[in-house]
């Protein structure tokens, strides 16, 4: 598995993350113009209110009741609005932060699909869903609790300083000396938490990884009694979860408690020093009344800032996980010729847009190839992995209509093979040629269309065994759905289940067996009714019985289509016009089935091996 970018990382970029997700919430800046104006409105009044102490507490000290009633009037309507002014900015944040988680996970899923292959081959899927569940799911934590928090403890703060300056210049430079303390603790305080916050999403999704991958494969760790090692492993990931956690909230945890102390011996000192300046004359007791409320609640919108801090450091951390995989360049494609249907007119082929069951390839310029099948790899080189090439100067031929068998030992390059010719992988030397046009010159999703393949790994979707089977063209209609069923030999098993083909299809298949998930996979791609059709070990879980039966149907199928095969089953490769022997990503033998048990070379010894264990 590749190594993970983040693992024990800063944050690379931190601006650039804060700009991506304020692009994003720059989509929909009316509501959060809305929710600023509101929250703006909620903080004054919230410092108005306060300040009304002053001329209330003065009133009642010279005994002027109409300015004591106006005065406790008027605190009234400040704290009233600013209650309604709560209200309504939670409401609107609420909805402004899920439209815009509904942004960036639209886009991150949209963008995973454009990903190559090569990237899902290295990341556990667990992984990837932590994406989408952990990471998001900080982003929403900081959206709806400290978007509006952070802009409301501001303008307290500002607020808070400017008015105490105004009612006691002298008193707030003391305040100031606390202040600049306590902003100076977060800062120290944030800048260690940082980076254990990064750790942290990136442990929590290794062990999310690990979880999905153990629950998926709980009856490969029964069967070789493998629970003590699972959990081993397991406790090494949670203990590197709980050592970033621990870092991250350690630091963020110090927070509060250091700025509520500070707060204490402010106010401590702030109330003495007062307390002689209004015994001297030198302020009035409803400005000290008021000054010291505002010093006490001076502390409060730096605690909620410094709450607000955690949730930021670890959406933060989360953003960047996200923005970092939605920046990953997507699969290019350079392609400029179409697979399109067509009909003959006038003796010649012109493009229609109706479905003929006649296809040609059609070039920038406008000329059009019929599609034929021919298949060559010219010189081919190709690995996974920088320095372990898997093919080696490959160079082979599969000639319209042919049906071509790859036999080999595993890791011989048979199915690397079938991953060039549509294109999951690019070759890193000769060339591939697809009826005399270079694969690289055809546009990805129309090279993709003009093949079918059945792996022997199936995957069913969650729904009706009809939709599974649709999948293979989301516009089939019923009938061709039940007809490329009976091609596969799977319409009787259907027909025998309680809902038939509206029996819903759950757990990738749990319901079913592993022959029936096969024959549904082997209908999806009839039902798709390609041209060319790749069947990596698509047998290999049927019996010798069912896959008697599905001859007849996939010889149909197969009628006038080049067809590439991946077997180990004698029956395939006997039927196969041609046999293709590799070993360590080479061709050592070519030829039919006969002529090559003539030979008595490799295809011979794998011939002979595997009709002993058959």
């Amino acid at each position: 598995m590749a190594a993970r970018q983040f693992s024990g990382k800063r944050p690379q970029n931190l601006g650039h993350t804060l700009r991506t997700l304020l692009s994003y919430l720059g989509r929909h800046k009316l509501l959060l113009l809305a929710v600023a104006a509101l929250v703006t409105v909620s903080a004054l009044a919230n410092l108005l209110g306060t300040y009304m102490i002053r001329p209330v507490v003065n009133s009642l000290a010279g005994g002027d009741v109409r300015a004591l009633t106006l005065g406790v009037a008027v605190t009234a309507g400040i704290y009233g609005l600013g209650a309604l002014s709560s209200l309504g900015y939670t409401q609107i944040m609420v909805r402004a932060a899920q439209q815009v988680l509904r942004d960036i996970r639209r886009d991150l899923f949209d963008h995973l699909q454009t990903l190559p292959l090569q990237f899902f081959d290295t990341r556990r899927h667990g992984d990837v869903m932590s994406y989408f569940t952990n990471d998001v799911d900080t982003i929403s934590d900081a959206l709806n609790n400290s978007f509006a928090m952070v802009i409301q403890s501001f303008i307290q703060v500002a607020g808070t300083l400017t008015l105490l300056f105004l009612l006691n210049w002298r008193l707030s430079l003391v305040v100031a000396v606390c202040y600049g303390a306590m902003f100076g603790y977060i800062r120290f305080s944030g800048r260690r938490s940082k980076r254990y916050y990064t750790r942290q999403q990136a442990a929590l999704g290794e062990l999310d990884g690990y979880i999905e991958e153990m629950m998926a494969g709980q009856k490969v760790v029964k069967v070789f009694n493998h629970e003590a090692a699972s959990l081993e492993a397991f406790r090494e990931k949670n203990e590197a979860l709980r050592r970033a956690g621990t870092g991250a909230q350690g630091y963020a945890a110090t927070m509060v408690p250091a700025v509520v102390t500070i707060s204490y011996i402010n106010y401590a000192i702030v109330a003495v020093l007062g307390g002689i300046m209004a015994i001297r004359g030198t302020t009035d007791v409803g400005s000290l009344a008021s000054y010291l409320v505002f010093v006490r609640q001076a502390a409060l919108p730096i605690n909620q800032f410094t709450q607000q801090s955690n949730f930021l450091l670890a959406a933060l951390a989360g953003a960047e996980r996200v923005f970092s995989v939605m920046e990953r360049d997507g699969e290019t494609d350079e392609g400029n010729t179409v697979l399109v249907n067509v009909k003959e007119e006038g003796g010649r082929l012109v493009p229609c847009p109706e479905k003929t069951g006649r296809w040609a390839w059609q070039g920038p310029d406008g000329s059009l190839t019929p599609l034929r099948g021919d298949v060559r790899f010219e010189h081919v080189d190709f690995g996974y992995e920088a320095g372990r090439p898997i093919l080696k100067d490959i160079s082979l031929y599969a000639e319209p209509g042919q049906k071509i068998a790859f036999v080999g030992s595993t890791g011989a390059g048979k199915t690397t093979i079938t991953n060039l010719i549509n294109r999951f992988y690019d070759v890193q030397g000769g060339r591939v040629i697809y009826d005399g046009i270079d694969v690289r010159d055809i546009k990805k999703d129309d090279l993709r269309r003009s093949l079918g393949i059945v792996l022997q790994d199936t995957h069913l979707f969650t729904g009706t065994i009809a939709d599974n089977i649709r999948f293979g063209r989301l516009d089939a209609t019923q009938e061709e759905i039940e007809a490329a069923a009976r091609i596969a030999s799977a319409d009787s098993f259907i027909r025998r289940l309680p809902q038939g083909y509206d029996t819903p299809v759950t757990a990738d298949g749990a319901n079913l067996s592993q022959g029936q998930r096969q024959l549904i996979a082997i209908a999806r791609a009839a039902v798709a009714d390609p041209p060319v059709l790749i069947l990596d070990e698509a047998t290999s879980s049927i019996d010798t019985r069912t896959e008697a039966l599905i001859e007849k149907g996939m010889d149909r199928l197969m009628e006038g289509r080049t067809v590439f095969v991946i077997a180990h089953r004698l029956s395939t490769v006997r039927n196969a016009d041609a046999i293709l022997v590799l070993e360590h990503g080479q061709v050592v033998e070519r030829g039919s089935h006969e002529a090559l048990l003539a030979q008595k070379g490799e295809y011979y010894q794998l011939y002979h091996g595997m009709f002993e264990l058959s």
